[in-house]
């Protein structure tokens, strides 16, 4: 997940801090519209 936010940084122009929020905001709402992906979403994004 370090990559990622690493790249929302760079690219988006946030802090750390608000791409990690954006990350788990992405999973979370993954895993609620499709919680057949819930592991897969975890694993992926390092979320838990």
């Amino acid at each position: 997940m370090n990559e990622l936010i690493e790249k929302l940084v760079k690219e988006a122009n946030i802090t750390p801090e608000q791409a990690a929020k954006a990350i788990e905001a992405l999973a979370s709402y993954v895993k609620e519209k499709y919680p057949m992906l819930g592991g897969a979403v975890d694993n992926l994004f390092g979320v838990r």
